[in-house]
């Protein structure tokens, strides 16, 4: 095989394969990985982790409330988003090497495999979080939440292999809707498991616990569907010998980015993504945190508000299927992004009940599921042909609850002003930027530019 490591055969063409006996079978199974994954989501990025992992940094904290990793001076409250952000240092660094990696050497599903089932064991080592043991906690979250944003890059990047251009849209948001189900599933048992802590002899630390350990062992459990249905379309290749996988893959990636004017309405999407992303995930992510310590909602309250923002996220990622019909994706997902403005601007200045909470989260749940379906089904169509893990991994540098600018400016803004609402609103300007940017981007031209068929 050369050595530029390019994908052959019927691999990333376009959707060559949706039509193939079995290709139905297939795309169930890669649903399922959205329902396995969506557990690490909910049941930890989203609800259980920061206001467990914060509780856990209090009590260590010194009197002034801070606490002191590795000799640096740490907000409690702040550790949380700081660990998130730095786990997002890491995937920016490795994830586009470890997507240059997997298109040179053609090995996607063993990576996913390898990724979702180290990721898996990181979250259910969550287990043994407990007392003073912050570091503990930021440490397996940082390696779990790693593990994550990898798998994902190497599940996405089956997307072309799954759906014509045509079908992306649909397949991209059943993906979406499958994994709302999932994650909302095991946060309803969850959520029954905390009212009956109590009568079942457990504490509440204990019940999160628990429930953390569950994302990690259901991560697991269900990715074997995918490990029983995809399937490489191209056989392994190995590098040049006396070459490391990892020093053909940085060659890989030092050719993509020589190769970057060719495709200027691809960078410009992902530069668009990767600013209103940050957003969308910082929300996610520190939503329950803002819940607790703002409104001093009781957890009870935020996990049905995140239960609830799964179900109706469901019905959300058809919805915005259809407007994206009707007026095409680029339009639909800026749409999604107007209504994020308005979401981080009432959180600032009139949210204040756990009714509002509810209200809000009911909001967020209808856009939530469109704008990242259609998202990742509009840059599929913008990529090259057989570096799908590659650019994948560029894309997942800003995707879900792993964005590291958003996380970082809330943090700072809460540990220099004090206020949580005044980092809520803080976010606002990666809304308006990715929507200015989006408004620029041509999805026709950028297909054509890339090789492929357009919208």
């Amino acid at each position: 095989m050369p050595s530029g490591g390019r994908v052959g055969g019927k691999a990333g063409n376009g959707g060559a394969t949706a039509q193939e006996p079995g290709a139905r079978r297939e795309r169930v199974g890669w649903y399922f990985y959205d329902w396995a994954n969506s557990a690490f989501s909910t049941s930890v990025v989203t609800v259980f982790l920061g206001p467990y992992l914060t509780t856990v940094a209090r009590a260590a904290a010194d009197a002034n409330g801070f606490v002191h990793p590795f000799g640096v001076k740490v907000g409690a409250g702040s550790f949380f988003p700081y660990v998130v952000s730095l786990s997002v240092v890491f995937q920016v660094i490795l994830l586009p090497v470890l997507g240059a990696v997997a298109d040179y050497t053609h090995r996607r599903k063993q990576m996913l495999l390898a990724f979702a089932f180290a990721g898996a064991l990181a979250t259910m080592g969550l287990y043994f979080l407990r007392g003073t043991s912050y570091l503990l906690g930021g440490g397996l979250f940082l390696a779990a939440n790693l593990c994550f944003g990898a798998s994902i890059v190497f599940y996405n990047a089956f997307l072309p292999d799954l759906a014509t251009p045509s079908m992306r849209d649909s397949v991209s948001a059943m993906g979406w809707a499958v994994g709302y189900l999932g994650g909302g599933l095991l946060l309803a048992l969850n959520l029954l498991l905390f009212s009956r802590a109590g009568a079942l002899g457990l504490s509440a630390g204990d019940a999160a616990r628990i429930s953390l350990a569950s994302a990690g062992a259901w991560w697991a459990l269900f990715t074997l569907v995918p490990m029983a249905t995809l399937k490489e379309r191209v056989r392994a290749a190995r590098p040049p010998r006396g070459e490391h996988y990892l020093v053909a893959g940085f060659r890989q990636l030092g050719r993509t980015f020589r190769k970057a004017r060719r495709y200027p309405q691809t960078w410009l999407f992902l530069l668009a993504y990767l600013l209103y992303n940050d957003g969308i995930q910082t929300v996610i992510a520190l939503a329950a945190q803002f819940g607790q310590e703002e409104l001093h909602l009781p957890m009870t309250t935020l996990t049905t508000a995140i239960l609830m923002v799964q179900f109706v996220a469901f019905f959300g990622s058809h919805l915005f299927n259809g407007l994206a019909k009707a007026i095409g994706a680029r339009r639909a997902v800026m749409a999604s992004l107007v209504v994020w403005t308005g979401v981080v601007v009432h959180a600032y200045a009139y949210l204040r009940t756990a009714g509002q909470f509810y209200a809000l989260c009911a909001v967020i749940a209808v856009v939530l599921g469109g704008s990242q379906a259609l998202s990742r089904s509009l840059y599929s169509l913008l990529i090259p042909k057989g570096e799908e893990a590659e650019y994948f991994a560029l894309y997942e540098a800003g995707e879900r609850g792993t964005s590291w600018i958003g996380p970082l400016l809330f943090g700072l803004a809460l540990q220099f002003t004090g206020s949580y609402r005044v980092a809520i609103l803080s976010l606002i300007v990666f809304f308006v930027a990715g929507l200015v940017l989006l408004g620029f981007v041509d999805v026709g031209k950028g297909a054509r530019e890339a090789g492929n068929q357009g919208p």
